[in-house]
């Protein structure tokens, strides 16, 4: 049985602002339009509009990046400044 190696993963940018993203995604949320939702064949439009637009704000603040046994995810500035004190 041959092993799947994950080699790639979608992650918000470094140093970009993190609060933009939940920000955009929040006002999305509280935009949809709960009123017109009348039967099952109306909640899953809504739903899959919801999930278009949560997809297009993830890419927009996302990119892949290549994982390697060096990868280090967890790592970030906080760990860094810890470290250099």
């Amino acid at each position: 049985m041959e092993e799947f190696i994950q080699e790639k993963q979608c992650t918000i940018i470094r140093n970009s602002e993190e609060e933009n993203f939940v920000s955009e995604l929040m006002n999305v949320i509280r935009n949809i339009d709960t009123s017109s939702i009348l039967d099952k064949e109306s909640l899953e439009t809504i739903v899959q509009k919801y999930v278009r637009i949560s997809k297009s704000i993830w890419y927009k603040f996302s990119q892949y990046i290549n994982i390697t046994k060096y990868s280090k995810a967890w790592w970030n500035e906080k760990y860094h400044d810890k470290l250099t004190r």
